[in-house]
């Protein structure tokens, strides 16, 4: 058995789980979330703790049953807490401002670049070169914030673009006369 399917998930107060044949709906104060299951995993609610065991031996249901645990977990993480990623923006000119859905970037081309936020995900600019990305989604936020910074990667020789809050960035040195 996977060892991150031995421990169990715990659901906070406010969370509501739903174990269907098919699939799995946990509902709370921030939105819903659905995960369709596979027949590999088995899910059990007692009290206020998830445990997942694997149907057969296999090798890809142990798998599986560690997967489907990550993900309840994070689904259950999400619809309490909510996930985020911060994004910097370094570079002469390089400016963000969300509106609504759209994020409205300038990032040193001849054009800005208009990025319509997918449903479900906010997107906040508490500075001009910070952009905050929210969501109750984990997987979905992550890849925003890798379509934005995909508009603009940090290059490696003086460190301009859209680069993660906590990335660091190596510099190399430029080229010698």
């Amino acid at each position: 058995m996977s060892r991150v399917a031995k421990s169990p998930v715990a659901i906070p107060s406010g969370v509501e789980v739903k174990i269907g044949s098919d699939k799995v709906t946990v509902k709370g104060a921030k939105g819903s979330l659905e995960l369709a299951l596979t027949g590999t995993v088995s899910i059990n609610q007692e009290n206020d703790q998830l445990t997942f065991v694997a149907n057969d031996s296999s090798k890809s249901s142990r798998a599986m049953s560690g997967t489907t645990r990550a993900l309840l977990n994070n689904m259950v993480q999400g619809v309490s807490q909510g996930f985020e990623k911060k994004l910097e923006l370094r570079g002469v000119g390089y400016r963000a401002n969300a509106s609504g859905k759209k994020l409205n970037l300038q990032l040193g081309f001849s054009n800005p670049i208009e990025y319509v936020l997918p449903e479900g995900i906010t997107a906040e600019t508490p500075s001009q070169t910070e952009v905050v990305v929210k969501g109750v989604n984990k997987q979905q936020v992550g890849q925003v914030a890798a379509e934005i910074r995909a508009f603009r990667p940090p290059e490696p020789y003086k460190g301009k673009g859209v680069r993660y809050a906590d990335e660091m960035v190596r510099t190399k040195e430029a080229k010698k006369k």
